[in-house]
């Protein structure tokens, strides 16, 4: 079964997995998709629209044939808040990405128009400009034009429901008097045709502009304002950083993540950990939903792997991990405290400190009191409250409902 997915993925190029990062068992069949799809690049350049970066922020990459600017990232903000891109006009990609939760959506797993629910977590958006991999467990999932199809088309679950209602949705898009003025700004170069390919850059443009690098940590630490956190982030950071808690070789660099590329490090920075979140055999396997990027390689070794997610403004992101399985801070740090969880009864019950297959970065470790209330300061100082509210970035069509 393995090998059958890993040739569909090679074969449908663009639509391995849904937007938990799931494998997809078929591509859709329309032309329009399989165009869209390829259009996906890896000619990628640095960023000039003016994101309104401070200056120690490196530029994000994009590709040269999706190059952003304003009336595309108008026109993509306006798509993803857009009802019309599912199939019964109740969902949009903002159903699961809300502005107030740094573009997740505060479920532990979320459902589309169908009833399905999604096997993952909705990650956050923000800085996904500067993610080489999307979604939790897809290593072939490189960008965000490949992304956007998912949820649109992916059928394993359904998400917006979009698969062979590619006519339609041009249909309802047309008769928008806002879109007919848009696209032809957007795409003078497509001669403003509204099509899948124009909707995914479009969309793509507007995500990529989701950039959050003003929280009082940033402000702290990159802008040497001494003032801008409390002493117990400070001492927070210092353990944060330690050898004892182990956190930064997870999350440590800018993003608070370790999957990255920008353009003052073109090549990119590719990890997936098992964090000793299940143990479901004694031998390290995870639920059959949900085995990380083993799902695709085939390899027993991949059991459990995923990417590691941004921690910034995670204080705004809960539940935690792939599948929502954890519901606050305190309780993610009881899990590497403990160095795996355990699970004492049910279908996953299990010791993860046991796992054969977790990460040598998840040993464990003790904890004052004092010690995880600094932790809990630190990650509270990464909410970008800024971002949280950035006009450019909310809903357009609120004065229309």
């Amino acid at each position: 079964m393995i090998r059958r997915r890993l040739a569909i993925v090679a074969l449908a190029v663009m639509l391995p997995a849904c937007a938990s990062g799931r494998n997809q068992a078929e591509p859709a069949a329309s032309s329009d998709v399989e165009t869209a799809a390829s259009s996906a690049v890896a000619d990628l350049v640095p960023v000039t629209y003016d994101l309104g970066l401070p200056d120690w922020t490196p530029p994000p990459l994009e590709p040269a044939s999706n190059r952003l600017n304003a009336d595309k990232v108008e026109l993509g903000r306006r798509l993803f808040y857009d009802v019309r891109l599912s199939a019964n006009l109740t969902k949009s990609c903002a159903s699961c990405h809300r502005q107030e939760l740094a573009f997740t959506d505060g479920l532990a797993v979320s459902p589309g128009v169908t009833g399905d629910h999604t096997p993952r977590n909705s990650m956050s958006l923000a800085n996904v400009a500067y993610a080489p991999v999307m979604t939790w467990g897809n290593p072939l999932l490189h960008s965000l034009e490949q992304q956007a199809l998912v949820p649109l088309f992916g059928q394993e679950p359904v998400e917006l429901g979009m698969a062979g209602l590619e006519a339609e949705m041009r249909r309802r898009l047309e008769a928008e008097p806002i879109y007919r003025d848009l696209f032809p700004k957007a795409f003078p170069d497509r001669k403003g045709e509204i099509s899948l390919a124009t909707v995914v850059r479009a969309l793509s443009a507007f995500e990529r502009t989701l950039i959050s690098v003003n929280s009082p940590y940033d402000r702290y630490r990159y802008e040497g304002d001494v003032n801008a956190i409390p002493d117990a982030a400070i001492r927070g950071e210092a353990l944060f950083f330690s050898e004892k808690f182990e956190c930064h070789h997870c999350h440590n660099n800018f993003n608070l993540n370790d999957n990255v590329m920008h353009a003052r490090a073109p090549h990119p920075e590719i990890a997936f950990h098992n964090t000793a979140l299940y143990n479901v055999d004694g031998k390290g396997a995870y639920p059959a939903e949900n085995t990380g990027i083993a799902e695709l390689t085939g390899r027993p070794e991949d059991m459990g792997r995923f990417k590691a997610p941004t921690l910034r403004n995670i204080a705004v992101t809960a539940p935690y991990m792939h599948d929502g399985s954890i519901t606050t801070l305190d309780e993610v740090l009881d899990h590497y405290a403990a160095g795996g969880r355990t699970i004492t009864s049910g279908p996953n019950a299990g010791v993860g400190h046991d796992n054969p297959l977790k990460s040598s970065f998840v040993p464990g470790f003790i904890m004052t009191p004092e010690e995880r209330a600094d932790l809990i300061a630190f990650l509270t100082s990464t909410t970008d409250e800024q971002f949280l509210k950035d006009p450019r970035f909310s809903d357009p069509w609120k004065q229309r409902r």
